[in-house]
């Protein structure tokens, strides 16, 4: 391999470093935010308003900030990004109280969408398309790094130090790629485009593929069942009596999971395609979420942690990928906007409605619905 091959390889693993540490304050942040407003009282429902201030934001502003990563690069918002990311994170800090939690989830979550969205756009122009799976599966590996770390490193710093100390650490971690793309160390590839598209295109347009949408419903119905393993997994631990290092060790099973599952996608890869894979996600997926209320000693629900993991994890890496493979020429950003959109608005609306039927009929009938909805859209997509 040339020299000139290795730099941008090096460049992207580098990249996908600065992504590990900014998706950790997101990881570590939920679980932070979710244990610190049941130690304050809070209600399921409460808690859940604050999963969902995460994705608010996200959910109005994704479009734009993918087209922005078209139009002007990916630094700047990468930049912009990481920055917001430490302000959201400092807020708990100086500001106790569940009132806070407010700001902190919703400045963390739109901060953390302007990063992604940019650093979707940039992963999709590293390299030619043939490498495009490879590079959103090596993606996808990184952020099951900070999904394992963040919860972990979250649960031990609460129990053995503060929840401020836990929020201070997280607070830190960004600071490395704000120096990092303030200084421009990185040459980043060229997402700059001339064309805008015309008023009224977007989400509209794009939504018209059929192709593009059916993409975009599987996903919406995976990124569902992920967010709401992160969001309930808090309480439910929290109700059967389990302290926070064994809840951040169960949410760090998944994580584990979607690590060990990203490894061998290629492979998975080459012996199925990806309609195939996302398929079985969704089965697997349902079944886990179906047996959850029935177990409460630790080492069970780490293995269906795991389980989960395993499924959700398999899915993101084909999704992202035949998403960059079936958009418009230049517009994969705001391809990954109206998914984000899409993502965010389940991700917005789930935790309110799940979080009101799990304080009004507990969490049973919501890991029950919610594993209905899965084992649906499997027997549908294993139909089409």
């Amino acid at each position: 391999m040339s020299a000139r091959a290795v730099r941008p390889r090096r460049t992207f693993l580098a990249l996908i470093g600065l992504g590990i540490l900014n998706h950790t304050v997101l990881t570590g942040g939920r679980v932070t935010v979710a244990l610190y407003a049941l130690s304050q009282g809070a209600s399921p429902l409460v808690v859940g308003t604050l999963m969902a201030l995460y994705a608010f934001l996200p959910m109005l502003l994704a479009v734009w900030a993918g087209r922005l990563s078209d139009r002007i690069g990916v630094r700047a918002p990468m930049l912009a990004g990481s920055c917001g990311i430490v302000a959201g994170a400092v807020i708990p800090c100086f500001l106790p109280g569940i009132v806070p939690l407010y700001v902190a989830t919703s400045v963390i979550g739109v901060s953390f969408v302007l990063f992604q969205l940019s650093m979707q756009n940039a992963t999709g122009a590293f390299g030619p398309p043939v490498e495009r799976a490879k590079n959103f599966s090596l993606l996808a590996l990184g952020y099951s790094i900070s999904l394992f770390c963040g919860p972990l490193i979250a649960g031990l710093l609460i129990d053995h130090a503060s929840f401020g100390t836990a929020f201070a650490v997280l607070a830190l971690l960004p600071l490395i790629p704000i120096v990092v793309f303030w200084r421009g160390m990185l040459e980043l590839p060229d997402t700059q485009r001339t064309h805008v598209p015309a008023a009224g295109g977007g989400l509209v347009e794009l939504l018209s593929d059929p192709r593009l949408r059916r993409v975009f419903i599987i996903n919406g119905l995976l990124s569902m069942a992920w967010d709401l393993h992160s969001f309930f997994v808090p309480i439910y631990g929290a109700r059967i009596g389990l302290s926070a290092s064994r809840i951040g060790i169960i949410l760090a099973s998944f994580a584990a999971a979607t690590f060990t599952v990203r490894l061998v996608m290629p492979r998975i890869a080459r012996r199925l395609s990806e309609f195939e894979v996302l398929t079985i996600a969704l089965f697997v997926a349902a079944a886990a979420y179906s047996l959850f209320p029935f177990v409460e000693q630790v080492g069970t629900l780490m293995l269906l942690s795991f389980t989960l993991g395993l499924a959700l994890g398999s899915g993101q890496p084909m999704v992202m990928s035949l998403l960059y493979s079936m958009a418009p020429a230049g517009r994969m950003g705001e391809a990954a906007g109206v998914r984000m959109t899409i993502v965010n608005a389940s991700t917005f609306v789930m935790p309110l409605v799940f979080g009101g039927l799990g304080s009004t009929f507990g969490l049973g009938p919501v890991f029950w619905t919610v594993g209905a909805a899965l084992g649906g859209a499997g027997w549908l997509a294993r139909k089409r």
